[in-house]
């Protein structure tokens, strides 16, 4: 009898999707058959391909258990937050954001909605908005209407990551190179998805993403345009107006539709809500051509060149941005955005003509602290890891679960192949214990069940087409 109880358990996940997949209508069927998902390496690979209802009824369905666990994630970290429902907060998606998204990404999204109920899950357009807009939504209208709810919740912690693109004189061949890596909480959504894009128009794109977006959220792409990107926040940014285009939609139709640098931006810049804000690192590998983009609210800075270099970690280096649009401070090194902009010009004019995909890969998996003038992971290197950072001196919180979770690096050389390659996890290979650290750092024991072990992880090559 325990025999055949075993045998019941290895066999009810095929038995389930195979009674699934008979629901399904030959025309869903039809669509399935143009997508594909697999994993490898901690990642997620998924190729989406047709028309907006078919990309997302792909998307849904075959990304409705990772999709619901995201949810799950951000409801419970908002209710901790707000100790606010996340209906509420789903709402105001529906009010501020879900009319503006234009109706090519809509339609992504409705059949998304169909894609998860046809695995079995739940969920709404204005969720699956409020889960692709929870940045501009959480990191930015929220603290501009928290204080009349005369609520103490925290100041939401914002992304902050490290990147750099070069070309010219700065690389070994050049041509291009861009490395990023995304420094987040620990207990966000997963964004080890590969977004394979093949849409009925407009350009092909093989980007990173978070879970359930239909744009990328950490920000790193190529497109078959010859385009490459990828972005760090600006910090202490805190305009935010409702009437702008959510920066999601903006993006993803920049990406998909652009042919060079200046489309792109001019897209980027059309109904910008100020949500997100992002100093943008872009290059277009048909040019040579590097650009920085700071997209504030009232303030934009743009520079273009063919040779030389561009990095990023969170501070503006747009002097109207910086003074007029953020609250942050560019000369203290205690903190980490300024320790890590010092340790980027230092790496960049110490491998000037030497940098390739090797050093690009070390650059993101740095551990030299400017502050202390010594290697030291923690909140202040490029390869972040707050978990490891007391913060005695930067008055951070001590030990906060977050730092890098991945890292990517591409040359102009992967980009005309319409390739990467990147690592899940911290960019140097260390390894995360929930458990262990949920034990050492009890005042995060609200985190039990949302912080997840991330292993050591081998660089992994992707590319579009994968089967």
């Amino acid at each position: 009898m325990k025999k055949y109880f075993i045998l019941f358990v290895l066999l009810f996940p095929i038995l389930l999707q195979a009674q699934t997949a008979d629901t399904l209508t030959q025309e869903q069927q039809s669509w399935l058959t143009k997508s594909n998902r697999h994993e490898k390496n901690g990642w997620i690979y998924l190729h989406l391909e047709g028309s907006p209802k078919e990309r997302g009824f792909q998307h849904g369905y075959l990304l409705a258990k990772e999709i619901k666990d995201a949810l799950r994630i951000l409801s419970e970290e908002w209710k901790y937050q707000s100790a606010m429902e996340w209906s509420w907060i789903v709402g105001k998606a529906g009010e501020i954001l879900t009319a503006k998204v234009d109706s090519e990404n809509i339609a992504e999204i409705d059949a998304m909605v169909e894609g998860m109920k046809s695995a079995g899950i739940s969920t709404t357009r204005d969720e699956l908005v409020a889960l692709n807009g929870y940045m501009e939504l959480i990191w930015y209208w929220w603290p501009t209407v928290k204080d009349s709810f005369k609520t103490n919740s925290p100041e939401p912690k914002k992304q902050s990551c490290s990147s750099f693109i070069a070309t010219g004189s700065m690389t070994t061949d050049g041509g291009i190179v861009l490395g990023h890596n995304s420094m987040v909480g620990y207990q966000d959504p997963f964004c080890n998805i590969i977004l394979d894009i093949l849409p009925e128009k407009g350009h092909h794109i093989l980007m990173q993403a978070f879970t359930g977006f239909i744009h990328s959220g950490t920000d790193f792409f190529v497109t078959d345009a010859g385009l490459v990107g990828s972005e760090t926040t600006i910090g202490g940014f805190f305009p935010f107006d409702e009437k702008g285009v959510p920066e999601f939609s903006r993006m993803r139709h920049a990406t998909q539709y652009a042919n060079n640098i200046d489309e792109w931006c001019e897209m980027m810049k059309k109904d910008n809500n100020g949500g997100y804000a992002n100093a943008w690192l872009l290059g277009d590998i048909n040019t040579n051509e590097i650009a920085r983009l700071e997209l504030g609210l009232k303030y934009v800075g743009f520079e273009k060149k063919k040779d030389g270099y561009f990095t990023g970690s969170n501070v503006a280096e747009n002097l109207n941005i910086l003074r007029f649009e953020t609250k942050s401070e560019e000369t203290n090194i205690k903190y980490s955005s300024v320790a890590r902009r010092v340790r980027w010009k230092q790496l960049m004019k110490e491998n000037t003509g030497k940098i390739n995909l090797e050093l690009a890969k070390s650059f993101e998996a740095d551990h030299y602290d400017t502050y202390l003038k010594m290697n030291n992971p923690s909140g202040r290197t490029l390869c972040g890891h707050d978990d490891l950072d007391p913060k005695f001196s930067s008055g951070g919180e001590p030990y906060s679960p977050g730092g890098s979770i991945d890292a990517k690096v591409i040359d102009s050389k992967m980009a005309k192949q319409m390739s990467f390659i990147a690592r899940w996890g911290q960019a140097c290979g260390m390894s995360f214990d929930a458990k262990k650290y949920l034990e050492a750092h009890s005042q995060f024991d609200w985190m039990n069940g949302l912080l997840k072990d991330r292993p050591s992880q081998p660089w992994t090559e992707f590319k579009v087409g994968e089967k």
